[in-house]
C-alpha cells in the first residue's frame, strides 16, 4: 500500500512517500519557506538524483500541488497518483476529544478548526494541509494523528492546573503536552536496543530538537510530560522560554509598555536557547561560540543542561526510580556535549556513563557501561514511521 506522510508546519511542508505495511520510504520531500518568494523545495528519491529549486510557494495548497507535480507527473515521476491509497497527517493539538489516530471527515476538521486557539501556530497549517489533499487528491482517504494523543491519559493530578476552577472548566486550561508521537518513536527504539519488553521499566525519554519535551513513561504509558497547556511550558527550547515565572511577564508588559500579543510573541520566538545567547537558534552555533570563549553561549548551555537534569530528577521521583534515561532529537542524538554535561553527578541514580563512548558515539544504542543499573540510550526519533504505520492500520481495516 502506497501512501503519503505529510507534516505541514507554519512555513514549511515536509513528509515521505512510503510503502505499507514494511515501510518502504521510496522518497523524502521538503518545502521550506512557504508563503515566500523564494521556497526552498527538495526531493530525495530512490535510485534517482537528488531535486532541489527555489521556487515561489504562496500558501500550504501551491507548496502541496508543486510536490504531487513533482512525484507524480512527467517523465521523473515516481509513481501515479492513482497508486496512492492514502495520506497520513501529524497534527499537534487534538485537545481533549481527540487522542487516538482518526480517519479525517468533515466532524474532524470542524473540531480541529475549533481548537486552533490552543496551537495557533501549528493546527492551522495542519488544517491548510489537509484540506490542499482534499481538494487536489480527491477521493483519497486521509487520517490524522495526532501528537498530544499519547499523553491522553494523564492523571488527574499531573494535567490540572492551580488556577480558579471556573475558568480551567470553561475553557479547557489543562496540561495536554506534545512530542507524543517522538516518545512513540522513542519507546520502539528503545525495545529494540535493549531486546526485550519495556513492560514494568521506568522511562525517561528526552525529545531534544529545537522543539523539547520531558517525559515519565510506565509501560508505554505518559506519567508525567513536560509541556503544558501549550508546548511554552518545561525545558528550554530553541526559542521558547520554558517554564518562567508568569510575574516576568507582568512586569515587562508594565514596564515596556507590552501587549499580550507581545508578550506570546516573546516567549515563544525571541527567548529560550536564541534568547540567552543572543547567538543563534541553532545549539551547534551556541556550542561553536561557547568552545571560544564567549559567556553567554557558555551560560546559556549551562541553563539549558541544569533544567534538564532537573526533570531527570524530578521524572525519577514520580516514577519511583529509573531503568532506561534516553535521548533523541537533533540534539539528543547529536550533541553529546549536551548529554554528557545533563549526566554530570547522576550517578546516585545508577547512571554510569561512557564518558568516552558517549562523546565518539553515532548512531542509535546505549553510552552507558554494561554494568550500568540504569541504562542510558541514543534513540533514533521516526515521527513519519509512526505516522505511516497508524494509518496503514486504519485504511486496512477499513479494505
Amino acid at each position: 500500500m502506497n501512501m503519503l506522510v505529510i507534516n505541514c508546519g507554519s512555513s514549511s511542508i515536509k513528509g515521505q512517500l512510503v510503502k505499507m505495511p514494511d515501510y518502504d520510504v521510496a522518497a523524502k520531500f521538503s518545502i521550506g519557506r512557504v508563503g515566500k518568494e523564494d521556497a526552498h523545495f527538495s526531493i530525495k528519491a530512490k535510485g534517482r538524483d537528488d531535486f532541489f529549486e527555489v521556487i515561489p510557494v504562496r500558501n500550504h495548497e501551491e507548496g502541496i500541488k508543486s510536490m504531487l507535480r513533482r512525484l507524480f507527473e512527467g517523465q521523473d515521476k515516481i509513481m501515479d497518483m492513482e497508486d496512492i491509497a492514502a495520506v497520513g497527517h501529524r497534527v499537534v493539538h487534538g485537545g481533549d476529544k481527540m487522542s487516538d489516530s482518526v480517519l479525517v471527515d468533515e466532524n474532524v476538521i470542524d473540531y480541529i478548526e475549533s481548537i486552533c486557539d490552543l496551537a495557533p501556530l501549528h493546527n492551522p497549517a495542519h488544517l491548510a494541509g489537509i484540506e490542499a489533499c482534499k481538494k487536489l487528491m480527491p477521493g483519497v482517504p486521509q487520517v490524522t494523528v495526532f501528537d498530544n494523543g499519547y499523553h491522553h491519559e494523564l492523571p488527574k493530578a499531573v494535567y490540572t492546573y492551580a488556577i480558579p476552577y471556573e475558568y480551567a472548566e470553561k475553557y479547557n486550561i489543562r496540561k495536554f503536552g506534545f512530542h507524543g508521537i517522538a516518545f512513540r518513536s522513542m519507546l520502539e527504539d528503545c525495545k529494540k536496543i535493549l531486546g526485550e519488553s519495556l513492560d514494568g521499566k521506568k522511562i525517561i525519554l528526552l525529545m531534544l530538537g529545537s522543539g523539547t519535551t520531558a517525559n515519565a513513561s510506565m509501560n508505554g504509558k505518559s506519567c508525567e510530560v513536560s509541556t503544558g497547556f501549550t508546548p511554552l511550558e518545561g525545558l528550554i527550547q530553541s526559542t521558547r522560554s520554558g517554564d518562567t515565572d508568569l510575574a516576568v511577564f507582568t512586569f515587562l508588559m508594565k514596564k515596556e509598555a507590552l501587549t499580550p500579543e507581545d508578550i506570546d510573541d516573546m516567549a515563544n520566538k525571541q527567548s529560550g536557547w536564541l534568547g540567552m545567547s543572543g547567538i543563534s537558534s541553532d545549539m551547534r552555533e551556541i556550542y561553536d561560540a561557547a568552545s571560544k570563549g564567549d559567556d553567554r553561549a557558555k551560560n546559556a548551555i549551562d541553563v539549558v543542561c541544569h533544567r534538564i537534569k532537573k526533570y531527570i530528577g524530578a521524572y525519577a521521583a514520580v516514577l519511583g526510580g529509573v531503568d532506561v534515561v534516553a535521548f533523541g532529537g537533533g540534539v539528543g542524538e547529536h550533541a553529546w556535549y549536551i548529554r554528557e554535561k545533563v549526566l554530570e553527578n547522576l550517578e546516585f541514580l545508577g547512571i554510569d556513563l561512557d564518558v568516552e563512548k558517549n562523546r565518539e558515539f553515532t548512531g542509535e544504542g546505549a553510552i552507558t557501561f554494561s554494568n550500568s543499573k540504569t541504562s542510558v540510550l541514543v534513540t533514533k526519533v521516526d515521527e513519519e514511521k509512526v505516522i505511516a504505520e497508524d494509518t496503514y492500520k486504519i485504511i486496512d481495516s477499513l479494505i
